[in-house]
């Protein structure tokens, strides 16, 4: 099933029905020792961490998925004012969390 996820809070040419309530989606991921050796290397010379990009990169990806997921085991037809957060959970561990309304739409 496909549904329709937007930071806005509308979609264009349709009606929100039904509101069915805040859904979510999270996951935590911590760092890993050789992943920080090479950042630090890095770190001395400049440039992107691309280990640390595919790290948030596969974590938002995570949390998105479950959010609409979730959505979709309310019968959402869309997630609306999708938003993401992160924080950190202990030192060297994150949560990213993905956020919206999911509704049905007329």
């Amino acid at each position: 099933m496909s549904i329709i996820v937007s930071s806005t809070s509308e979609v264009p040419g349709k009606k929100v029905k039904k509101i069915l309530g805040v859904v979510k989606g999270n996951t935590v991921r911590s760092r890993h020792i050789g992943r920080d050796i090479m950042a630090g290397f890095k770190n001395i010379v400049g440039g992107e961490i691309k280990s640390y990009t595919e790290l948030l990169t596969q974590a938002r990806e995570e949390a998105y998925n479950r959010m609409v997921n979730q959505a979709i085991d309310l019968g959402a037809d869309a997630v609306l004012n999708v938003r993401f957060t992160t924080s950190n959970v202990m030192n060297a561990a994150s949560e990213i969390l993905a956020y919206g309304t999911a509704v049905k739409l007329d």
